[in-house]
């Protein structure tokens, strides 16, 4: 991505970029000692941020797996995950083990598949789901410039059956070694390095794709942090 990236448009939509909050308003607080350069780099990674790009994650149990999955959301602008544990307790995240990723992006809970299925369809977009199957597609023929949803699951027993069902789609992954699987995580970084491609050849990334209000709202939020 372009680092000489300019912050003109993203300015525009959040005018208090450049002068701190008031004593008593929303943002102030740790905010008064975050540096010129720090919001630079917030109002940054906002600008850049997908909101339309989103991972969920289904009974994946392993701590490690799920926070190197939010630090590559992270590092790819997708800004939420949501997430659906049915079966398996959601694990424990060590400050260490998820390099503080989980604060830079926001997590979503469902009390069931069907609710998680009927929450991102109903934020308009199209939910694909990991799979073998022969019905699915690999995963350069999907177009990641809608919005869009994948579901990863388990590590032993992939995505549940009802929910591949339910999806959109299905896709998987080329592989061309003796090994035919991929660790989760490994998966999800490769997921979304490709949609992170399409979307930076549509020039999705080079203009803020959040909304004036909720920009101003995250900004407010990420002073804080």
């Amino acid at each position: 991505m372009d680092t000489a990236w300019p912050l003109k448009q993203c300015i525009k939509r959040c005018p208090n970029a450049q002068t701190p909050p008031k004593a008593g308003s929303f943002g102030y607080g740790m905010a008064k000692e975050c540096t010129p350069r720090r919001k630079a780099r917030l109002l940054e990674v906002l600008c850049r941020r997908q909101p339309d790009l989103t991972l969920a994650l289904v009974n994946i149990h392993d701590a490690h797996n799920v926070s190197a999955i939010y630090r590559s959301c992270d590092a790819f602008g997708v800004g939420q995950v949501h997430l659906c544990y049915t079966n398996t307790p959601f694990p424990v995240l060590g400050r260490k083990t998820s390099a503080s990723a989980r604060k830079w992006v926001e997590s979503v809970r469902h009390k069931d598949g069907q609710a998680m299925l009927d929450h991102l369809r109903g934020q308009g977009m199209q939910v694909l789901a990991t799979s073998f199957s022969p019905t699915a597609r690999p995963l350069g023929q999907w177009d990641f410039t809608r919005p869009t949803a994948v579901i990863m699951g388990n590590e032993h027993s992939g995505v549940e059956e009802a929910l591949l069902c339910a999806a959109d789609g299905e896709l998987y992954i080329p592989m061309y070694g003796m090994i035919q699987s991929l660790n989760v995580s490994v998966a999800a970084a490769i997921i979304l390095a490709e949609a992170a491609r399409q979307r930076e050849a549509a020039g999705m990334y080079a203009s803020p794709r959040l909304d004036a209000a909720s920009l101003q709202a995250a900004y407010a939020a990420w002073l804080e942090k």
